[in-house]
């Protein structure tokens, strides 16, 4: 097939809301059966693997996350009641709840501030960055020529 034609049924395909639908149960069947494969172990879980298949075929076909959108959305539409189903199980084991509050409570409490702490490390390492574009670089990769620092900067960080 010439390189012509390809892109045209790629064009074709990407405008059928369909495809992109397709795509994410083929993602997630293909991360659960590597899943599967791996024994469900915790380093191999199916929805980062299968958001890390989408993200790559998306930025590989220069596809943009709306356009994915307009086909996944069926997805999106579902996970509000299949959140609210979890309801059901756990009024049913209620009791096993209530005796877990406790450790289920101090779970919550370290994992809620372990995300904000490495959250805010993160923002606080990318402001760095930003602020000092050439600390992480090699100074002798770059000309002694201030301007070029200058011009080099203000493209990363924009209003410099």
């Amino acid at each position: 097939m010439s390189p012509e034609k390809l892109s045209a049924f790629w064009v074709y395909l990407q405008t059928g809301p369909l495809f992109w639908l397709t795509l994410t149960l083929a993602a997630y069947a293909v991360a659960h059966a590597l899943a599967r494969r791996a024994r469900f172990h915790p380093l191999v879980n199916p929805v980062a693997i299968a958001v890390a298949l989408l993200v790559a075929v998306l930025s590989l076909t220069g596809t943009a996350y709306a356009r994915y959108f307009e086909g996944a959305q069926f997805v999106h539409f579902l996970l509000g009641p299949a959140t609210v189903a979890l309801a059901v199980p756990l009024w049913r084991h209620r009791d096993a709840v209530r005796r877990a509050l406790v450790p289920m409570a101090l779970a919550l409490l370290v994992g809620a501030t372990t995300a904000v702490s490495s959250a805010v490390a993160i923002a606080w390492a990318a402001q760095w960055l930003l602020i000092h574009p050439f600390a992480w670089t090699s100074a002798d990769r770059f000309a002694a020529d201030d301007s070029v620092r200058l011009d080099a900067a203000a493209a990363v960080r924009p209003g410099f």
